[in-house]
């Protein structure tokens, strides 16, 4: 667990593997990214090499999944954070413990895909640049 603190008050948590409710997820899902998402994130949970929430008392206000390919490679997902706690460092530090988790548990290369205009969260996080391809299934 680690802490974070904000406005001087309040504490935010950061802890590893939570396993939050479908209903947590999904309030946090709807207000970060506009939809409900899965109907249960439990699946995805349990096959993840890692994830993080950040909590303001019992409330999820962040997440990052790390994903993994079985071996040495991981994948930081669906970084997000509630609109009202934004601009905190909370997305910088839950990416950064996702990071030291993957390298404890055996990753040598943690991986990112975003949008142009997260480019700088991201490296700011320490990704640096490289070539890849995507190919849209759907």
């Amino acid at each position: 667990m680690v802490r974070l603190v904000r406005k001087g008050i309040d504490l935010i948590e950061i802890v590893t593997d939570p396993f939050p409710s479908d209903e947590a997820m999904r309030r946090l899902w709807l207000a970060a990214w506009g939809d409900a998402g899965r109907e249960s994130f439990q699946p995805l949970l349990g096959r993840s090499l890692a994830h993080m929430g950040a909590y303001d008392g019992a409330v999820l206000i962040g997440f990052v999944n790390v994903a993994w390919d079985g071996g040495v490679h991981a994948f930081i997902l669906d970084t997000c954070v509630d609109p009202g706690f934004r601009r905190q460092g909370i997305a910088s530090r839950l990416v950064a413990r996702a990071a030291e988790v993957a390298r404890a548990r055996g990753a040598h290369w943690l991986h990112v895909d975003f949008e142009p205009h997260l480019e700088g969260f991201y490296r700011h996080c320490g990704f640096g640049p490289t070539a890849a391809g995507l190919m849209r299934l759907r």
